[in-house]
C-alpha cells in the first residue's frame, strides 16, 4: 500500500531581477494506492503529475506531507525553518556517515522508475543494460546473465541482446528500460510518461506487453500520462489533477472487465466525462489568466 498524506511542493525561483519567488507544484495531496493496481495520473501539462509521482519514488522530498510504502516513510520532509533544520543535522549527523557505507546502492523500497526518455546507458549493449542493474542490486556475478535473459525473453528482446541502444528502435529501448525495472522484481514500478516517444502502434503493442507482464507480476504501476485512452485502457483508477498548483481533481475507478477493448462504450463514456473536466478547467483557468 502507497500512502500519501497531504503532499505539497513548493519551488524557490530566483528571477532576472534577482528578486525571490515560488512556485507550488503540488498543494495538499492525499492518496491511497492499492497493492496490485495500475493507476494512472492524467492532468494538464506542468499541474506537477511528474513531481508527486518522483515524490511517491523518494526522488523529491515534499515541502509538507509524508509518504508510505507498507507504513514506512519513504522520505521525511525538507526542514524549512532554522529550528527545523538544527534538530534535521542533529538526527541524522551520525546516521548518514554509517547508512551510506552500510546501504549504498541498496534501495529503501523495492521501487523501479521507468521515462519517458528510457534511460538506458548507450555505451552498454541491452544485456549490459540488464546485468548492470543486477550488480548494482548485489546479484552474483554468476547469476547475472541468466537472469537478465529471464526479462529480455519476457519483454521480446533476447535476440537482440547485442544491440546497443542506438541501433534499436523507440519501442525496443523501452522494452529494455521495462526489462531493468522487472529484473530487480521491485513491487512498485513508478512510470513517467513511458510511451510518449513512440508512434501509435508500437504505443499499443506496448501498453499490451506491460498488461501482460503486470498479470505475471502482480507489480503495481503508477504512471503518468497525457492520454485518456491509454489510461482508461491500463487502470484500475484514474487521478485527474487540476491546473497549478496540482491538487486532485476527481478520481475515477475504472471496473471494466480485462482484456478490454479500446472501443468499449464503458471507456468511451469515460473519456467523455474526462474530456470535459479539462475543458471546464482550461476554460476557467484562461478566464482567470485574463
Amino acid at each position: 500500500m502507497i500512502e500519501a498524506k497531504n503532499i505539497s511542493k513548493f519551488f524557490s525561483v530566483i528571477n532576472e531581477d534577482r528578486t525571490a519567488d515560488g512556485i507550488t507544484a503540488v498543494l495538499s495531496v492525499s492518496l491511497n494506492i492499492e497493492d496490485g493496481k495500475i493507476v494512472s495520473f492524467l492532468g494538464p501539462s506542468g499541474c506537477g503529475k511528474s513531481t508527486f509521482l518522483e515524490i511517491l519514488g523518494g526522488l523529491q522530498a515534499p515541502t509538507e506531507g509524508s509518504v508510505y510504502i507498507d507504513g514506512v516513510q519513504v522520505l521525511e520532509p525538507l526542514p524549512s525553518t532554522r529550528k527545523e533544520m538544527d534538530a534535521y543535522r542533529k538526527k541524522y549527523k551520525f546516521l548518514s556517515p554509517l547508512a551510506n557505507s552500510m546501504f549504498k546502492n541498496r534501495p529503501k523500497h523495492d521501487i523501479a522508475m521507468i521515462f519517458q526518455d528510457y534511460a538506458v546507458f548507450p555505451w552498454m549493449t541491452v544485456l549490459q543494460n540488464v546485468t548492470f542493474t543486477l550488480k548494482l542490486r548485489g546479484v552474483p556475478r554468476s547469476e547475472r546473465e541468466e537472469k537478465a535473459f529471464v526479462y529480455l525473453k519476457k519483454t521480446g528482446l533476447a535476440d537482440s541482446f547485442r544491440k546497443y541502444p542506438s541501433q534499436a528502435s523507440g519501442g525496443m529501448r523501452q522494452r529494455l528500460a521495462l526489462a531493468r525495472a522487472l529484473s530487480v522484481k521491485p513491487r512498485i514500478i513508478l512510470m513517467d510518461e513511458p510511451f510518449a516517444a513512440v508512434d501509435a502502434l508500437t504505443r499499443e503493442r506496448l501498453q499490451d506487453d506491460l498488461l501482460r507482464l503486470w498479470e505475471e507480476t502482480g507489480v503495481t504501476i503508477v504512471m503518468v500520462t497525457h492520454d485518456t485512452d491509454e489510461a482508461l485502457y491500463l487502470s484500475d483508477e484514474i487521478v485527474v489533477f487540476s491546473p497549478n498548483p496540482g491538487s486532485i481533481r476527481n478520481k475515477f475507478t475504472i471496473d471494466t472487465q480485462r482484456p478490454r477493448r479500446r472501443s468499449d462504450p464503458e471507456l468511451l463514456e469515460l473519456k467523455q466525462r474526462i474530456s470535459s473536466l479539462f475543458k471546464y478547467d482550461i476554460k476557467h483557468e484562461s478566464e482567470y489568466s485574463i
